[in-house]
């Protein structure tokens, strides 16, 4: 038995049909050739796997394509563009965020909806005081990217990394709200 998904996958629409146990991941990597996704434990403890689902980062190797039907996906190609790469994999880049790059691409897309949901003002287990504005240290960046595993050590570069993506976008919301208004 199989039922009708449709994904938008990295600006892509996809219409498959498939058996209700196929996860996202598989989904992703087996019908669809999308292999930056990578299949690292398939029990949902190593991130390499995360997606952007509907925004939210999730790992793909624990979500049911079936009941996710009709979501926008995003891998870690979806973020960027050869030439043109997204803020977190050029700082990525710059930082040596990576060593043998299987984890990458799901530390990259854990790395984008972390800052999503600290902008979003979402604590995390270490956050001081919940009805409080909080900064993004790096230990809170440890923290919100502990569900990523790294077996290279790369972790002091990933900090490093995410550390100047969000210094960067503080100080870009900071000049847009100091900036004139266009008209």
């Amino acid at each position: 038995m199989t039922f009708p998904v449709h994904f938008n996958v990295n600006g892509q629409s996809y219409d498959l049909e498939l058996d209700p146990r196929v996860s996202v991941l598989d989904a992703l990597r087996d019908h669809l050739s999308v292999n930056s996704v990578k299949k690292g434990c398939d029990h949902g403890q190593c991130g390499a796997c995360t997606v952007l689902l509907d925004g939210c980062r999730v790992l793909s190797c624990l979500a049911l394509a079936v009941a996710h039907d009709g979501a926008e996906v995003v891998t870690a190609e979806g973020l960027g563009r050869v030439g043109q790469l997204g803020a977190v994999q050029q700082a990525f880049l710059d930082h040596d965020g990576f060593q043998c790059g299987y984890c990458t691409p799901g530390q990259i897309c854990s790395a984008v909806g972390m800052l999503d949901e600290y902008r979003a003002g979402m604590p995390s287990h270490i956050t001081p005081d919940i009805n409080a504005s909080f900064a993004l240290t790096d230990a809170e960046i440890r923290e919100r990217m502990s569900g990523n595993l790294c077996r290279c050590g790369a972790y002091v570069n990933i900090v490093a990394a995410l550390r100047e993506v969000a210094d960067a976008d503080v100080r870009l919301s900071v000049h847009a709200l100091h900036a004139p208004e266009k008209k």
